[in-house]
């Protein structure tokens, strides 16, 4: 009975988040108003979206092995370049959206393929000096293309109706549950493959893959792509649940969140990088509440100023759940059966030497 519980679960939560927009069901403490009012759905799709982009990230943290200072460059690119081919091209949403993803997933294939001639730490800082270039690149806002600091907004007339205005919400929602459901797909069925098996070996020992014959460079390289292309897409669904396109989704900043996401979660895990992008943007945002509340401004200035920076509050969670839940998330239900069959051993009792 539990094997069968543990194999349909995650279909009956599919279903269950499917019929959120549905419910009037209070959550308290959670969100601000009922499950399926619009800001508590627009809440759960970012968290939906984050958990996608979470799980396409450790795609090469966890399960190639791959250290990547650059992610948030492909996310960027699959998000301004469908905002700019509505604005200056004047496509529709659908060939736009499919535009960014191509222009994605030949970016990610160009630079990886620079970027994995080097492997460590030097793989990190080429990474992460393409995505400082390219965060540059969108701030200076050449020829009026990026909008600078303030970004560009995603042109209504180009949207289909049906993802416009608070009505529609539960469309944009539907959108990102079926964004995270894909990239659980994709990173299932490539984790599950023949690749995904050499990606494994990449990253327990790159040496001995090469000793089967194995070229490890080419591995890396669709990995790096895939896990790209996942980042683009989920830049398109960015597009659509916040409107427009700004520079912090381009920011080194966006990349190290992921990183924390995959840690809090559970690093080369199945499920432990989507409980890690949930947590962490649920958080992000009630935790900004709670600083800003009054419960807080009323405490002495000791404890005011630091509970009032929500960067506090969730750094103070994260080395929590590192230093108390070693693995993540993930590992959690493992250490508590653990510790369940621990307590309910029978001591075994010694037996003197000479006793019959």
């Amino acid at each position: 009975m539990t094997a069968h519980l543990k194999r349909w679960w995650p279909l009956a939560l599919l279903l269950v988040l499917f019929a959120a927009p549905y419910s009037a069901l209070p959550v308290p403490g959670l969100l601000d108003g009922p499950l399926g009012s619009p800001g508590s759905l627009q809440l759960i799709a970012l968290c939906l979206l984050y958990g996608g982009l979470a799980t396409g990230y450790d795609l090469l943290l966890g399960r190639t092995g791959l250290l990547s200072f650059g992610h948030a460059l492909y996310f960027a690119t699959g998000l301004y370049a469908t905002d700019l081919a509505m604005l200056e091209f004047g496509l529709g949403f659908v060939p736009a959206a499919l535009f960014g993803i191509a222009c994605t997933v030949a970016l990610a294939l160009l630079l990886g393929s620079v970027s994995l001639r080097v492997t460590g730490i030097g793989f990190s800082m080429v990474t992460l000096a393409f995505a400082q270039a390219g965060s540059i690149l969108v701030q200076r806002n050449p020829g009026g293309l990026t909008g600078g600091e303030e970004g560009r907004s995603a042109p209504a007339e180009h949207l289909p109706d049906a993802l416009i205005g608070i009505q529609n919400t539960a469309n944009l929602y539907w959108i990102a549950l079926a964004y995270l459901v894909v990239t659980l797909a994709v990173v299932h069925w490539t984790v599950s493959s023949p690749t995904g098996r050499i990606w494994a070996g990449i990253r327990e020992n790159e040496r001995r893959v090469e000793v089967l014959g194995l070229r490890p460079y080419g591995f890396k390289l669709v990995a790096f792509t895939v896990s790209g292309a996942l980042a683009g897409a989920g830049g398109v669904v960015y597009l659509l649940l916040t409107g427009g396109a700004t520079p912090q989704a381009a920011g080194s900043d966006a990349t190290l969140a992921l990183l924390v996401m995959v840690v809090l979660g559970g690093s080369g895990t199945r499920w432990g990088p989507l409980l890690g992008g949930v947590l962490y943007t649920w958080a992000a945002h009630r935790l900004g509440d709670l600083a800003n509340s009054d419960s807080i401004a009323q405490l002495p200035a000791v404890l005011r100023v630091p509970l009032s920076q929500p960067l506090f509050l969730l750094g103070t969670l994260f080395v929590a759940v590192v230093y108390l839940l070693p693995g993540g998330l993930a590992k959690l239900p493992a250490r508590l059966r653990g510790g369940r069959a621990a307590k309910t051993a029978v001591p075994v009792t010694a037996v003197p030497e000479g006793a019959a």
